[in-house]
């Protein structure tokens, strides 16, 4: 799956040796993307601030739905750590379908993973520790080792969120 070459249809480039704002150029690139990022001031909650969440909408308005994807930049209350008060330490969650979620893990979203995985690792993939069971695969600061997966795994839920968008706007009339 991950090896086709129709996943390459929007860049070239790797996420290796990239920082956020190189994520948030590629995921924009891949057409209707509303990036939030929220900062003091707008009304966000503080916890929020400095972390990316983004959605597929092409029409510019926050969706009801999750986002595709999401930047972290701290570590949670209610997740494991993941280290992210190192300086330059961010981690990446993509919503992910189950097949995909199987494919990278060795194991569907119901089942823990065969092997635990230090979620401060970076450069390795494991499941979201609040989202795994919903499909979200999390990576910190993706790297030589998962750059090409975090690309295609990126393109596979815009994909996703671009035909639950279209699906939507076909039920509603195409408002």
């Amino acid at each position: 799956m991950f090896g086709a070459a129709s996943l390459h249809i929007h860049m070239n480039a790797t996420l290796e040796d990239m920082g956020i704002d190189d994520i948030i150029d590629y995921v924009v690139a891949l057409g209707g993307v509303l990036v939030l990022r929220p900062q003091p001031g707008d009304g966000s909650p503080q916890i929020r601030w400095g972390d990316v969440f983004v959605y597929y909408a092409p029409d510019g308005v926050i969706p009801q739905t999750q986002p595709f994807a999401t930047i972290v930049t701290k570590d949670y209350p209610d997740e494991p750590a993941s280290g992210l008060d190192r300086p330059g330490v961010f981690r990446l969650n993509i919503a992910a379908s189950r097949a995909e979620f199987a494919e990278v893990l060795g194991h569907d979203t119901r089942q823990l993973p065969k092997q635990s995985v230090d979620p401060s690792t970076p450069d390795v993939f494991f499941m979201h520790p609040v989202y795994g069971r919903a499909g979200w695969l999390a990576v910190v600061n993706p790297g030589d080792r998962t750059a090409d997966t975090a690309r295609q795994l990126l393109n596979s839920a815009h994909q996703a969120a671009r035909r639950r968008f279209d699906d939507h706007r076909a039920r509603r009339g195409g408002e």
